[in-house]
């Protein structure tokens, strides 16, 4: 039996809390309540510690990504490791940016992502060809290192991830842009014949604050 792959969102950041296109690594750190988000997803899974094969925790580059994996590692007493290129999708010129404008123009993006125009990209940043082919080899190693012996949990963001899940897991376009993650959301993945992925879970908060979700 091959183990599942979760990808998990951070916890709460400063930006988060401030709707600041928040992309560039190392970025923003955890809020106190990211941290309890953090501490509180680890607590939540107890069957995880003790088990015969102990899952791979693993994380971005980010501050927060690391910062999340971190407290998630203290409760299941594993180790973290990090990973190139899961970071978040880069915002370009709209970095570091909270105005309603830069954010219409970020969410316009990501949206055309999901009606088929890959090529699409943020002003001077990246499109969602940029970003899966620097996230998908990642996700590939993973399966192929970490799968076969038990589950792979990897703590990265939150448009980068309901990307990788759209593709990964065929889930319409429409449902993949409305259903954002919260923090610590996770979209689970089952790895299944000829390389293909099925889905078995996308925690969804329609409702959103912040627009990296």
């Amino acid at each position: 039996m091959t183990g599942l792959l979760h990808l998990v969102r951070h916890g709460q950041t400063t930006a988060n809390v401030a709707r600041i296109l928040d992309t560039r690594p190392p970025g923003a750190p955890l809020t106190p309540e990211g941290v309890d988000q953090a501490r509180a997803f680890g607590a939540a899974r107890p069957s995880v510690r003790g088990t015969g094969a102990r899952p791979v925790l693993l994380s971005s580059v980010a501050r927060r990504a690391q910062q999340t994996a971190g407290h998630i590692a203290e409760a299941w007493g594993v180790p973290t490791a990090v990973v190139d290129g899961v970071h978040e999708v880069q915002a370009g010129d709209l970095e570091g940016f909270n105005d309603e404008d830069s954010i219409a123009v970020f969410q316009d993006v990501v949206k055309r992502w999901y009606t088929g125009e890959s090529t699409a990209a943020m002003p001077g940043g990246e499109s969602a060809d940029d970003l899966l082919a620097r996230y998908l080899p990642a996700v590939d190693a993973i399966r192929t290192e970490h799968l076969p012996y038990g589950d792979a949990y990897l703590v990265s963001h939150g448009a980068a991830i309901r990307l990788v899940g759209f593709r990964l897991s065929g889930v319409d376009g429409a449902y993949a842009h409305k259903h954002h993650l919260p923090n610590t959301g996770e979209i689970v993945l089952r790895p299944v014949d000829d390389g293909a992925w099925e889905l078995v879970s996308w925690a969804d908060a329609p409702s959103h604050l912040d627009p990296m979700g």
